[in-house]
């Protein structure tokens, strides 16, 4: 039997696949890793942490455009020898990029973030619903 992990915001990963797919020397030459997420859907929001250590949030870029966030930025590769001591490196390095379809009902223009011990906090309101409204009718 196999197993399958439920993936609720899968469809968030396919945007990349098909972003590379168009293009697939410019996606591979974009990022050398890809920094893990955790996404959560809140009444009022929803929220990505995206796990970014060691990188400056000035090297962290968050855009929006035709309903697709993308975040992107760079780990700096620190000059390692081994007479300095290091005898292993696996920390990944260079640009990095994820993309995510947003779903209908957000707010793109509220979108804000921020960042702490390394992890980058994303929250992207959602739209106040429309309630429905009772008309009634006059007599004349």
């Amino acid at each position: 039997m196999q197993l399958i992990r439920y993936q609720p915001w899968g469809a968030f990963d396919l945007v990349d696949r098909f972003l590379a797919a168009q293009n697939p020397h410019a996606a591979g030459e974009a990022a050398q890793w890809a920094p893990a997420v955790d996404i959560k859907e809140e009444a009022e929001r929803f929220v990505i942490h995206a796990d970014v250590p060691g990188v400056d949030p000035q090297h962290i870029e968050i855009s929006m455009e035709d309903g697709v966030l993308t975040l992107s930025g760079e780990r700096k590769a620190e000059v390692r020898t081994e007479q300095d001591g290091w005898k292993r490196t696996e920390r990944q390095t260079g640009r990095f990029l994820r993309r995510f379809t947003l779903p209908e009902g957000t707010d793109a223009e509220n979108i804000s973030a921020h960042g702490s011990h390394g992890v980058l906090e994303i929250s992207i309101p959602k739209l106040a619903k429309v309630q429905p409204r009772k008309i009634s009718v006059k007599v004349s």
